[in-house]
């Protein structure tokens, strides 16, 4: 079966069973069977992947800052295993629920450092 990723997955939003939106799809990350068949292993999601997708300056400067935040660098994209994938049609709709899913570095810099400073933000969910 042939596929048009380019279409099919690329840019499309990514929410979990519950409706929460997680991201878009940034980049799409292969493997290959025993047999050498190529298939879909991951989605790729956040900053870096953006950015390693988009190249140039622009695509430097995106996973420059995603590094900026990461706790560890050098900072990877967010990948969302295509098992956890439930089916594709408008958005792309995962099995698991959001707080099943690892949080980008950016997201997790940015809550530590300026959302639970912010009065009752500790009420807010993920």
């Amino acid at each position: 079966m042939r596929l048009q990723l380019g279409g099919r997955l690329l840019d499309r939003q990514i929410v979990d069973r519950d409706g929460l939106l997680v991201g878009k799809v940034d980049d799409v990350e292969f493997a290959a069977d025993a047999d050498g068949v190529p298939y879909v292993h991951a989605l790729l999601t956040g900053q870096v992947a953006l950015g390693q997708r988009i190249g140039g300056r622009i695509g430097r400067l995106l996973v420059a800052v995603a590094e900026r935040f990461a706790e560890d660098p050098p900072a990877g994209p967010l990948r969302i295993p295509y098992e956890m994938v439930d089916r594709v049609d408008s958005a792309v709709r995962l099995r698991v629920p959001l707080d099943e899913l690892p949080c980008s570095p950016v997201e997790t810099w940015l809550r530590r450092h300026l959302i639970e400073r912010i009065p009752g933000a500790g009420r807010a969910s993920r």
